[in-house]
């Protein structure tokens, strides 16, 4: 009897040695929070674990529940967003493991694939299906609609309830955005173009959020239509900037080591 323990409880310890060297690769580690946790999220273990997932879906609840309606949500898609067209490990692991297999994209993530070519654009997708939980609230149909150029055909797991490009007028294959849908706006460019967005597709009564806007008229942090920052990660020069809601805005220095120094704490942002 105590043979058959003793072999029993070597071989559970076994497996979860084994366990620990194939999970404990940095870009694996765990997140124990369900929110996510406070503070920046660890670079570059946040896009592969879950992390900035869980902590902008907790900062968009907080901000919808406090009455915010117009939301901004601003990070970089992919790990080395700089180099995502040049497909660096990094960005190869995170199209991998997470953006093809969460969007059941048959064929995953492989060179010369339509994921591979269009890295970003399906990694918004992503985040927007990752979002739309904490948009949509209870209940409540979520539309994504995206200025980026994305094979919607193969994704098999979209997460929302309609999903398609900005200029398809809100339509694609028999579906459509509909009144009282909350919405995504991926990448819509020009803060000038989110109000017509709005006016088009928005409702008072729902909420819409403007995910990963690359490009700024304003060349600094946030936006100038009052859309609220809910959750906020930007690379400057030896650091990054993060705001996560309703907290303050935080200046960090990034280490060798890829760790972080809080230098500085805003109530807003220092454009």
């Amino acid at each position: 009897f105590f043979f058959f323990l003793f072999l029993t409880m070597a071989t559970m310890i076994l497996k979860v040695l084994l366990f620990c060297c194939f999970w404990g690769a940095p870009t694996l580690a765990l997140v124990p929070f369900i929110d996510g946790g406070k503070g920046i999220p660890k670079l570059y273990d946040g896009w592969m674990n879950g992390q900035i997932a869980k902590q902008a879906r907790t900062a968009v609840s907080k901000a919808i529940a406090s009455g915010k309606t117009k939301i901004e949500v601003n990070f970089p898609p992919v790990p080395n967003v700089e180099e995502a067209r040049f497909g660096t490990p990094l960005n190869q692991q995170f199209g991998t493991s997470v953006v093809a297999r969460q969007l059941g994209v048959p064929g995953g993530y492989r060179p010369g694939s339509s994921v591979s070519r269009q890295l970003i654009g399906f990694s918004n997708v992503y985040w927007a299906k990752e979002l739309a939980p904490s948009v949509g609230g209870m209940g409540k149909r979520v539309s994504v609609l995206s200025a980026e150029q994305v094979a919607y055909k193969e994704i098999k797991n979209t997460g929302v309830d309609f999903l398609g490009g900005l200029g398809s007028g809100g339509q694609r294959d028999g579906a459509s955005v509909q009144d009282g849908d909350a919405i995504i706006a991926v990448n819509p460019g020009g803060e000038e173009t989110w109000d017509r967005i709005y006016s088009t597709y928005g409702s008072p009564s729902a909420p819409m959020v403007v995910l990963n806007n690359a490009y700024s008229t304003t060349y600094g942090l946030g936006n100038k239509r009052g859309y609220e920052e809910a959750y906020f990660l930007k690379r400057i020069s030896k650091g990054w900037i993060f705001r996560q809601y309703p907290g303050n805005w935080e200046a960090y220095l990034e280490k060798p080591d890829f760790g972080m120094e809080l230098m500085a704490s805003y109530k807003k942002s220092r454009n």
